[in-house]
This record gives C-alpha cells, structure tokens and sequence, in this order.
C-alpha cells in the first residue's frame, strides 16, 4: 500500500524550483513522444493519443517558451553577474534553444496532422533528434540552477519569480 503524502507544489517564490518543474514536464512529455510512434504502430490514433498530443502541443507551443524566456531574459543574465564564469554555458545554450524551438516546428506540424488525422506518421529520427537536444540541454541546464541557489538572494530570487509570474499573468 502506497503511503499519500502532501503533494509540493512549486511557487514564483522559488523560481528555480518552477524552472525545475517545468524540466520534469519537459522530461515527461519527451518520453511520451520517443514512445508514441510504437504506440501508434500497434494501436493507431486513438482518444488518449489524441488528448496526449494536444497537451504535448499546448506544453511546447507555450509553456516551454516562456519557460525559455525566464532563463534568457532573467535567470541567465542574473546569475551572470554573479558568476560571469559561465558565460560560454549560457551562449550554449542560448544557441540550443534556437535549435529546440526549429525541431520542435517540425515536429508539431506532424503532431498537429496527426490531431486532424491527416496523417499518422510521425518521423521517428526528429522525435529522437527533439528528445536528445533536450537531454543535452538540461545536463547543462541545471548544474546553473544549482549555482544560482549558491549566488542569488532570496531578494534577487523572488524579484526574478515576479517577472516570471507577470510574464503568464500579464
């Protein structure tokens, strides 16, 4: 018998926490897409298929560029200032957004087929390709959000969870 216990749930108090939730949706997400060619093999296009995907689409048709947003425009350039030695970090990953947002186009396109069920083909490779840049990604990614619980105020902290809040929230 599995013991309940009270779910935490991450707040722009803690913006760091947000960032990391937001990887586990990604990793999440990731995994359902390297499963669903297999999925859609033996089973075909099917409703939980369908309501999967949309979430999928609404998850990194919006969440995902705000999320990369908060780190560009507001987590990056704070920590920066603080630890300027990571510099070469950030522009690399900088440089993998641009390369995560083009083969996440692709993608989408035949995930929004797949919706219209114009077409129940998915390209294995781009899933693949998609799902390896964000593995990378976050590898590097998150040792920062670990720096920047060593570097940033509770102040610097919470005035960054604000802007990401009014970011959603406007």
């Amino acid at each position: 018998m599995q013991i309940l216990e009270p779910q935490q749930f991450a707040s722009w108090n803690d913006p760091i926490e947000m960032l990391y939730t937001c990887h586990s949706k990604v990793k999440r997400f990731c995994h359902q897409l390297s499963i669903l060619p297999g999925y859609l093999e033996k089973n075909g296009v099917n409703q939980a298929v369908l309501n999967d995907v949309k979430i999928i689409l609404q998850y990194f048709n919006y969440a995902a560029l705000l999320h990369h947003d908060d780190e560009e425009k507001d987590f990056f350039p704070a920590l920066m200032l603080k630890a300027p030695e990571i510099q070469s970090q950030v522009e690399e990953l900088e440089r993998q957004h641009i390369d995560l947002h083009e083969n996440w186009r692709l993608l989408s396109e035949q995930l929004e087929d797949l919706i219209a069920q114009e077409s129940i083909s998915l390209d294995p490779a781009l899933i693949q390709r998609f799902v390896l840049g964000y593995d990378k990604h976050i590898l590097i990614e998150e040792p920062l959000f670990e720096l920047g619980k060593q570097h940033l105020t509770e102040t610097e902290l919470k005035a960054i969870g604000q802007v990401m809040s009014n970011r959603r929230h406007p």
